[in-house]
């Protein structure tokens, strides 16, 4: 059963980052021969780790059509609610795109500076494919790169037996025993989404090894100039170790969702949206704090009614009885001042309308996206209402927002300046200043040569 417990109890490590890695040493090895490798490592590692280690890595277009046209089929409303997502994060990357201005303006007379925002032209994105593959990643990951203008968007995801080789697999075809020398295939959701969000090349290649491939470049996976999307441990270490070689958007933790609630809450929808973090992962981070103990008492035995229910059960029976809790707070600034220092990724104010929320909506500063009263789920974050779901956990949220355009823009600036005028002159006489206090002779130089 979930813990409950008074503000005051609550240990300084809650709100510590979580780190649950240990494979720099696996990982290092993996960048380093793919990195001299190339094609012959990652096919290495497929056959060592995944269920198929095709001939090739590149999937075919006319694959990722079929898929979509096969799930337009047989799931009409899978295939609508994918569409539905990608019209959505697009609309909201195109409006976030907006406020990234291009401007020149005249600081001092002849002194004109400027700044102008760049797409990078190739943009990795990985999408894991486990337990639970992740359909909305592609929408989440893909879709603000094509709305910053990205030229070539690469998706590796982890490869599947392609169903023209199923019947040779002869038992082959499970982690550590693959089919080797098929056709390149992956998820089929996840080749879908990849048609339906534009993505220019698929490979089916997964794990620290096609972040290595994206970072690097071998025969087959071209280099990217970013890489992004989450991933198990030895892919956050991958991404960590090869940031500087490449950009990344950040190294994801376990999920987390942190609801502050009052006595408007309903415990149903409440045990809803932390059950459904507690489902993610064994080591998913469900949290809440109220000031009303009633509710947190009834919320604490409606997670046990709505659990029994669930087929992903056994997994968040860990999550919810190892890192769920529910906290009693004094008072709601209170509450606000616990989710400051905890930073979560997700932040739901599970209150009514009203000038008592807009006060605590105020308080709260640090959290990857923000979820306002009681219908703003937080799993139409996850899915369909814009929002990018990619976000920063382990209290980095302190520090950096989640998955934007921003990740696959450069913002650069430019200078231009009419020497004739004043403020140039004036430019030029303080940059020769400063080149002498520096020692910089050459400096100086270049700056008072602009004055004759």
């Amino acid at each position: 059963m979930i813990k409950i417990q008074s503000a005051d109890q609550v240990e300084d490590s809650f709100f510590n980052g979580r780190d649950f890695g240990d494979s720099i040493d696996t990982v290092r090895t993996v960048l380093n021969n793919v990195r001299q490798s190339g094609d012959s490592a990652l096919h290495e590692y497929s056959e060592k780790f995944d269920v198929s280690a095709p001939a090739s890595f590149l999937i075919p277009q006319e694959e990722l059509k079929a898929a979509a046209e096969k799930m337009k089929k047989n799931e009409p409303e899978l295939y609508e609610s994918l569409c539905y997502s990608h019209d959505m994060a697009l609309k909201f990357a195109k409006k976030q795109k907006e406020c990234f201005t291009d401007f020149e303006t005249e600081l001092e007379s002849g002194v004109f500076t400027g700044q102008k925002n760049i797409p990078v032209e190739k943009a990795g994105v990985y999408v894991p494919a486990g337990r639970f593959p992740l359909v909305s990643t592609v929408v989440m990951t893909v879709t603000p790169a094509a709305a910053a203008g990205v030229k070539e968007i690469i998706l590796c995801t982890p490869p599947r037996v392609h169903p023209d080789d199923k019947k040779n697999a002869e038992g082959r075809g499970t982690p550590g025993n693959a089919y080797v020398g098929g056709k390149p295939y992956a998820d089929e959701n996840i080749m879908a989404a990849a048609y339906i969000c534009g993505v220019t090349k698929a490979y089916a290649c997964g794990g620290s090894q096609a972040i290595a491939a994206m970072a690097f470049g071998t025969q087959s996976i071209p280099r990217t100039d970013v890489i992004v999307g989450p991933g198990n441990k030895f892919v956050a270490e991958a991404k960590k170790l090869v940031y500087g070689t490449v950009g990344i958007d950040m190294i994801a933790g376990p999920t987390e969702v942190f609801i502050i609630a009052d006595s408007s809450a309903d415990p149903k929808w409440l045990a809803a949206d932390l059950l459904a973090q507690a489902e993610h992962d064994v080591v998913a981070q469900p949290v809440m704090v109220t000031t009303d103990k009633v509710l947190a008492e009834r919320t604490a035995e409606e997670i046990e009614k709505q659990i029994e229910t669930l087929s992903t059960k056994n997994t968040a029976r860990q999550s919810i009885d190892t890192c769920g809790r529910i906290i009693i707070a004094q008072s709601l600034e209170q509450a606000a001042e616990l989710a400051n220092r905890k930073a979560p990724e997700h932040l739901e104010i599970a209150m009514d309308e009203g000038s008592e929320r807009d006060r605590v909506v105020s308080l709260v500063h640090n959290y990857g996206s923000l979820f306002i009263g009681h219908g703003a789920a937080e799993v139409f974050g996850d899915y369909s209402a814009g929002l990018n779901h990619t976000l920063p956990t382990s209290g980095s949220a302190r520090f950096t927002g989640g998955l934007s355009v921003r990740m696959f823009l450069k913002t650069v600036t430019t200078l231009r300046t009419d020497n004739k005028l004043e403020g140039a002159k004036k430019s030029a006489r303080a940059a020769g200043y400063l080149g002498d206090a520096e020692g910089l002779a050459a400096h100086a130089r270049a700056a008072r040569l602009r004055l004759e």
